[in-house]
């Protein structure tokens, strides 16, 4: 049996570090720290067919997971999810230095676990393109980086652009990956499914 102790972890690292312990072991508890998370976890025992209980300990929650649940189905074929798998070549446009709209602190949270998160799928992107503020990730935010600086071992194209570099007077501080022009990234575009975040 594998414990792991995710309190205090940003989403979506309690679910992660749960689903790679379900990959080499048959039970597996998670302690967290908040009702989402714990909510987040058992929605992965059910998708991955795992029975889970739940127990309140203290102010935390401690997720037991054990192989006997029914997984649930994807309405998606085999066929079309293969046809999916070409995702690969998919290119990830970042136009700011948060996620979403509203108050600042949670889009600074969200955008780290999102780049964080396309480290730990695959297939990997194709590339990633940041533009505007997004290149104020590429520069300045140090946890950013690191889990760019992984993509880009991955293979993951990492560019910034020129223009918006020098806008914000950080063309020398670039961290990881390369810096392009408009044409280039227009290319990009117009060659691979986009996803704008």
């Amino acid at each position: 049996m594998k414990k792991i102790d995710a309190r205090g972890l940003d989403c979506p690292q309690p679910v992660i570090k749960t689903k790679k312990a379900l990959e080499a072991e048959e039970k597996v508890i998670t302690l967290v720290d908040n009702e989402m998370a714990c909510s987040n976890l058992q929605k992965l025992g059910q998708k991955l067919g795992y029975e889970t209980e739940v127990l309140t300990v203290d102010d935390d929650f401690q997720i037991e997971f054990s192989a006997s649940g029914e997984p649930v189905t994807s309405s998606v074929t085999s066929a079309e999810f293969e046809d999916s798998a070409d995702n690969q070549k998919k290119v990830y446009f970042i136009n700011s230095d948060v996620l979403g709209q509203g108050k600042r602190e949670l889009g600074e949270v969200l955008i780290k676990g999102f780049i964080y998160t396309l480290t730990e799928l695959a297939p990997a992107p194709r590339a990633i393109i940041f533009m505007n503020s997004g290149v104020k990730l590429t520069t300045l935010n140090e946890e950013v980086i690191e889990n760019l600086e992984i993509l880009a071992e991955a293979g993951v194209e990492i560019i910034s652009c020129g223009t918006c570099l020098d806008y914000y007077q950080l063309e020398d501080k670039l961290e990881v990956g390369s810096v392009s022009n408009m044409y280039t990234i227009v290319e990009l575009l117009n060659s691979y499914p986009v996803v704008t975040v």
